[in-house]
């Protein structure tokens, strides 16, 4: 995609031949590339930007260069699967219990700065979440389409919200895809990691209380930081994301979101037995903006390709078909569980309506994350 991209830039750049105009074709060129990548992430209608004419550049002449281009970009973007789920809804702050805060904050480390929501308990604090939202989500969108304050309030936990920004991404996705995000100490995974140690000291918790989960580009970011911070998350939750490694840039994401990632020749994570992160995966079957497949992915990546579950329980929840899969591991405490929902496609399964890419069918994701979380320390 990203090469018959380059190939119509080239040519629009000789028919053309603007001498003198070499910044207003690399503005041009930057539009472009941005517009597709915001199509390949964002499973939402983009509209292409209109190109400016340059003040001394004859209209016709730009409009006549650039039509294969606007073509080529309109064509990748058709190809873009769309969403079973509604767009996203007007923003609007969750409700909070008497004397719960919901507090915004920033966070400043040496890897880079984002901005927060953070979601403080009535009681005294017994865990902490790291909730971290997918693309074309805030995180007030994500706590109401999640529905996870209401159950935070229930357990005493610390719910953190990172947000990601337009100037990071142009669809605020977390940048799971690039290999400098994907490594321990640099980074969105080093921010983030920065985020949860400060919290963890502010609220005196220790790693086998502290959890990270998430949504898509979320869910991905989530599965990084269980690879490459076993020292803080002692369990991780990944809702319809990828493997680490699944991909190393645009051309191999997109390829991962349509037919399921493959090994990128990323430098493997060795797994600590001193800090095993447990994982519990969620995936709908019919998700036609993450295949499906991601999910054995994020399982094999752990336990290997040939490890069958221990474990397998097929049951029916509001109108939607599961398989749970529990994996153990030496001393047989579940390790991982895989739950495959039938039916459902690229949302949060069990949400809330009040949210955007949520399935309010179907197991309750953000209660059996929280159940798997709490039930026993690593």
């Amino acid at each position: 995609m990203l090469h018959s991209y380059t190939a119509s830039m080239r040519d629009a750049n000789r028919l053309m031949d603007l001498s003198g105009q070499t910044d207003f074709l690399q503005k041009l060129q930057k539009t472009f590339a941005v517009a597709m990548i915001d199509a390949a992430f964002a499973p939402l209608t983009v509209q292409v930007p209109k190109a400016r004419k340059p003040r001394d550049a004859p209209v016709n002449t730009v409009v006549r260069g650039l039509g294969s281009t606007i073509k080529q970009v309109r064509a990748a973007q058709s190809r873009v699967p769309m969403p079973l789920t509604r767009s996203p809804v007007p923003e609007i702050t969750p409700r909070i219990p008497a004397q719960a805060q919901y507090l915004t904050r920033k966070h400043r480390s040496v890897a880079g700065s984002r901005g927060y929501r953070l979601y403080l308990p009535v009681g005294r604090p017994n865990g902490l979440i790291l909730m971290l939202h997918g693309c074309n989500q805030t995180p007030d969108d994500f706590a109401l389409g999640t529905h996870m304050n209401a159950l935070a309030e229930k357990y005493g936990i610390v719910l953190a919200y990172p947000e990601q920004t337009r100037r990071n991404s142009p669809a605020c996705c977390w940048n799971w895809f690039k290999p400098g995000h994907q490594m321990r100490g640099m980074g969105e995974p080093a921010i983030l990691a920065s985020l949860t140690r400060k919290l963890m000291r502010e609220f005196g918790l220790g790693r086998d209380r502290v959890f990270v989960a998430g949504l898509s580009a979320g869910g991905a970011m989530a599965a990084i930081l269980a690879d490459v911070y076993p020292d803080i998350f002692s369990a991780a939750g990944v809702h319809s994301g990828f493997a680490r490694g699944a991909a190393s840039g645009v051309v191999s994401a997109v390829s991962a979101m349509r037919s399921g990632g493959t090994s990128t020749g990323i430098a493997p994570v060795i797994a600590s037995k001193s800090c095993p992160v447990r994982r519990i995966i969620f995936q709908g079957e019919d998700d036609r903006t993450v295949h499906p497949s991601n999910a054995a992915q994020i399982v094999a990546a752990e336990v290997g390709n040939d490890v069958t579950p221990d474990k397998v329980a097929k049951r029916t929840v509001r109108g939607r078909d599961y398989c749970k899969s529990d994996f153990t591991n030496c001393d047989g405490a579940v390790q991982i569980e895989l739950w495959m929902i039938e039916g459902s496609g690229h949302a949060w399964s069990g949400g809330r309506a009040a949210g955007s890419y949520t399935d309010t069918k179907g197991p309750d994701a953000s209660a059996q994350m929280i159940r798997f979380f709490m039930a026993n320390s690593a």
